[in-house]
C-alpha cells in the first residue's frame, strides 16, 4: 500500500453526496465503504495517472483541484478539463484498459482510490451504484458536448464568460460562493482549454473589468454581473 495512503469510509465523508448514490440503505453503504481502497496524496504539479499507464481505479477527489491533458505529438500539451473536490476522475481508463491522458494536481490534493474491479463487482447487487456509475459516465459525454460547443462555435468573450459560469456554479454546489471563486489554474492553461491564446484570455478578462462584469485581483474573481455573462453565452446558444 501507498505509504501515503490510509483507509477511508464514504459513509462519514461530507463529499458523499457529491459522488456517491443518495438512495443507500446501511448494508449497501457498508458495501461501497469496502471498495475505497485508501486515500492518496499527491503533490502540487505531481501526476496522479499518466497516458499508457494500465488502468485499475477511479479516483474521487476529496481535496484538491486536477487538470487533465493530452500532449500532442510535437511535445505541446492540451488542456482537456478541470476537476474539482466531490468530482470522479479515471474513467478515460475504462475503454481499453488503459488511461488515455494525464492527471495533473493544480494544487496539494487528495483522492479515494476506488478500484474499478470492485465497483464492477458490486454494481451488479447494488442498483444504485451502478445506476450512479452510469450517470457520471454520461455527465462526462455531456461535459466533452460543451467543450466541443465551445470550441466549435463560440467567440472569445463567449467562451470565457462560459467557462466562468460553469466553474463558479460547481464550486456553489460544494458550499462556496456563487460569485467569488479562485482560479487554481494559469490564464494560459484556461487558454488551452478554451482553445485559446494567452493574449486573448487575457484581453477577454480586461474586457469583462472595464464592462463591470467581473472583478479581479490576481487569481481572485468576483463576479458582478452574473446575467450579463449568461447574456452572452445564450446569444450563442440560442
Amino acid at each position: 500500500m501507498n505509504p501515503h495512503s490510509i483507509k477511508v469510509a464514504c459513509s462519514n465523508c461530507n463529499l458523499r453526496e457529491l459522488c456517491m448514490p443518495l438512495d443507500l440503505n446501511q448494508e449497501e453503504l457498508d458495501r461501497i465503504d469496502a471498495v475505497v481502497g485508501s486515500r492518496r496524496k499527491v503533490k502540487r504539479g505531481a501526476t496522479l495517472f499518466r497516458t499508457g499507464e494500465r488502468f485499475s481505479s477511479l479516483y474521487a477527489i476529496r481535496t484538491g483541484f486536477f487538470k487533465t491533458r493530452l500532449s500532442s505529438e510535437d511535445g505541446r500539451d492540451q488542456v482537456t478539463g478541470f476537476q474539482m473536490a466531490g468530482e470522479v476522475i479515471g474513467l478515460d481508463g475504462i475503454v481499453n484498459d488503459h488511461h488515455t491522458c494525464d492527471a495533473v494536481a493544480l494544487e496539494d490534493a487528495e483522492v479515494c482510490v476506488m478500484p474499478f474491479d470492485r465497483i464492477e463487482e458490486i454494481s451488479r447487487e447494488v442498483n444504485a451504484l451502478q445506476r450512479h456509475v452510469h450517470k457520471i459516465m454520461s455527465r462526462e459525454i455531456v461535459r466533452e458536448h460543451g467543450v466541443m460547443l465551445l470550441l466549435g462555435s463560440m467567440r472569445a468573450e463567449e467562451r470565457v464568460a462560459a467557462f466562468l459560469l460553469n466553474l463558479v456554479q460547481r464550486l456553489h454546489a460544494r458550499g462556496f460562493s456563487r460569485s467569488e471563486l479562485v482560479l487554481r489554474m494559469t490564464r494560459e492553461e484556461i487558454g488551452s482549454y478554451l482553445g485559446l491564446k494567452l493574449e486573448t484570455v487575457s484581453r477577454t478578462f480586461s474586457k469583462f473589468v472595464d464592462e463591470g462584469m467581473v472583478e479581479v485581483k490576481q487569481r481572485h474573481v468576483r463576479i458582478l454581473k452574473p446575467e450579463a455573462l449568461q447574456e452572452l453565452v445564450n446569444a450563442r446558444v440560442d
